[in-house]
């Protein structure tokens, strides 16, 4: 048992460190997240916004899910807490398994999902986070999907890192955009106290009515629009990678604390166990004497 307190102070430790380095990244991202939001905030009263393939409404019949979990587990209710809230929504939605498609990001979701039977369309590990071309290749198999109508809707499902002790299973849309969707991702960017908190912005507030946009707005548009899904997907990496490795430093702090619990209880019952034997073999000893005497 002790020795499994040492593995667990070890792992403890690490994920300590590791969480250190990656909340800071997570919450410095989050004003680049903030300004790209702000960016089609202030297009959103374009005529062309609206009719663009990538806004476009219509009934859900069919759903792709970016899910982000980890590779490996011992981090609590980390990833189940990610798949059981995309269950959820797939059944709010009245889909299955034949109209769901699945990017994988983390060896728990790939698993997870194609035991069930839902296609996993792509699968990447979560060792350490996607590269550039592998977040573009993400975002343009999920626009490419939503844009030929093999998906209606495309929601991203992640853990949002409110705090050490709090990570929240959050999914948001990415396709069709809506400002109101981009308000919702805004506010959850900035905490609402600490070193990071911030004056809030609605980006309603920011709206011009007309742009003009060179060399046209559905040039501009198809630049833009790509870009700032991949700065979502960015951004649900920083806070999903945060999440874990603060769960896991709990979840070992936890192990931790009920192995040396447990320790202590082990050795009360040794004691007890050991001061019983010399107990019965004194009584035996004085027996053994006393008959002799007799």
């Amino acid at each position: 048992m002790k020795k499994s307190q040492t593995v667990t102070k070890a792992m403890e430790a690490v994920s300590a460190a590791k969480m250190r380095k990656a909340q800071n990244v997570a919450l410095r991202g989050r004003a680049y997240a903030r300004a790209s939001a702000a960016v089609l905030a202030r297009v959103a009263g374009s005529r062309d916004l609206a009719a663009h393939p990538l806004a476009a409404l219509r009934p859900v019949h069919s759903a792709l899910y970016i899910v982000i979990t980890s590779d490996k587990g011992l981090a609590g209710a980390l990833n189940s807490g990610v798949l059981r809230a995309t269950v959820a929504d797939i059944a709010r939605a009245g889909l299955d398994n034949t109209t769901v498609h699945i990017i994988a990001v983390g060896r728990k979701a790939q698993d997870f999902f194609a035991a069930r039977g839902y296609p996993v369309v792509r699968y990447y590990p979560n060792t350490a986070g996607l590269t550039s071309e592998q977040m573009h290749e993400v975002i343009d198999e999920a626009a490419l999907l939503f844009t030929n109508k093999d998906a209606d809707v495309v929601k991203i499902a992640y853990q949002n890192f409110v705090s050490t002790f709090e990570q929240r299973p959050t999914l948001r849309t990415i396709f069709p955009l809506s400002l109101s969707e981009l308000e919702k991702v805004v506010e959850d960017i900035v905490p609402k106290k600490g070193t990071f908190a911030e004056t809030k912005t609605r980006t309603s507030d920011v709206l011009v009515s007309t742009y003009t946009l060179e060399p046209g707005e559905t040039t501009v548009l198809n630049a833009i629009l790509p870009k700032l899904a991949g700065v979502y997907l960015y951004h649900a990496l920083l806070e999903s990678q945060a999440s874990e490795h603060s769960a896991r430093m709990v979840a070992m702090k936890s192990a931790s604390d009920k192995a040396g619990e447990m320790q202590h209880s082990l050795t009360l019952q040794f004691n007890k166990a050991r001061q019983a034997a010399i107990t019965r073999e004194v009584s035996e000893i004085t027996g053994g004497m006393e008959a002799m005497a007799s």
